[in-house]
């Protein structure tokens, strides 16, 4: 396999590192998530991968990516992440236990862009390569970032909202954050392409409800209050996108009110089955996290990483949503 004899090399040096640093162990020692990859033995290099969660679907399906690239590369990993994707503070502790554990490499998906750059300044100093996932951060220490092109998937949700709604009323839109990389482009993507391309299309609304599906519920239907001839909404994460449903569901507006939704998991593939959602994007999550450790091997082994790393996307709906392209990128 490319880079297995570097990669037994470098393990050599890596259970010297790591003895010296004190750090066997790859669990979520900061509180919340879980460590996914069990302890660092330290005979094989290691990668500690701090998420931007944990609950969500999504981020098993990175994990999952994470792992089979782990065992195809012959590199320990830990995969850990906050309770929600609010917890910022919680992710930063995590961040912090993983680069005291001493990894040959990090993999970070940032929740908050600016608050994670002491930590990165850290790792450069340590020289612990980082590979940014999902999310990029306001910094250049990372090696690349391997994600979703989050406002052209963005603009594609909006390009696809306006051709239900036939080109004019009102959309609103209940984003997971204003602080990541990602919930700032799957905002500015879908709020462009209207702007640009939609002059009879009016953006009434836009909340932040933390990916939390309740309270993603809770702005939906207080949205829905303020503007009784909303025609639709639009959900930028999983936990955005069913809080919507849900919030549609209770005030019986299905067949009404067009939702369109952003990643995948089981409820949001049933919605759209069941008629409550017209479609989704759906990421590449397990390529997420294959990118990512690949990634990280390569940085560990010296060789040259593109500075980003497009995991690509796709738009589904009931017409497809039983394909073989789809059921290759969709979760449960």
């Amino acid at each position: 396999m490319k880079n297995r004899k570097l990669i037994t090399a470098l393990a050599g040096l890596g259970v010297v590192a790591l003895a010296m640093t004190g750090c066997a162990a790859g669990g979520g020692d900061a509180g919340g998530g879980d460590a996914g990859g069990g302890e660092a033995s330290g005979d094989k290099p290691y990668i500690a991968i701090v998420s931007k969660g944990f609950q969500h679907q999504f981020w098993q399906a990175v994990k999952q990516g994470a792992e089979e690239a782990a065992e195809e590369f012959d590199v320990e990993i830990t995969f850990e992440g906050p309770d929600t994707e609010a917890d910022v503070d919680q992710q930063i502790q995590m961040l912090q236990t993983a680069l005291d554990k001493g990894p040959d490499a990090i993999g970070f998906a940032a929740l908050d862009s600016q608050a994670a750059g002491p930590l990165l300044q850290q790792a450069k100093d340590s020289n612990i390569p980082v590979i940014a996932f999902d999310s990029g951060v306001d910094s250049d220490i990372p090696v690349t970032t391997a994600s979703t092109d989050n406002k052209a998937a963005a603009a594609e949700a909006a390009k696809q909202m306006a051709e239900l709604i036939g080109h004019a009323g009102k959309v609103a839109l209940v984003v997971h954050d204003q602080t990541s990389v990602t919930g700032v482009d799957r905002r500015d993507g879908f709020v462009e392409y209207m702007e640009e391309n939609e002059p009879d299309i009016e953006i009434v609304d836009t909340q932040y409800g933390g990916g939390d599906q309740a309270k993603s519920a809770d702005l939906a239907k207080a949205i829905i209050a303020a503007n009784p001839d909303l025609k639709g909404l639009y959900g930028s994460n999983e936990g955005s996108a069913i809080g919507v449903v849900q919030a549609v569901k209770e005030l019986d507006l299905a067949g009404k009110l067009t939702v369109v939704g952003f990643d995948s998991g089981k409820a949001q593939i049933d919605a759209i089955n069941e008629g409550l959602m017209a479609g989704a994007i759906t990421q590449n999550p397990v390529g997420i996290g294959y990118e990512t450790v690949k990634a990280a091997v390569a940085a560990i082994n010296g060789d040259k990483v593109e500075k980003t790393i497009d995991t690509g996307f796709f738009w589904y709906d009931k017409s497809n949503i039983d394909s073989e392209e789809i059921k290759a990128v969709i979760y449960e």
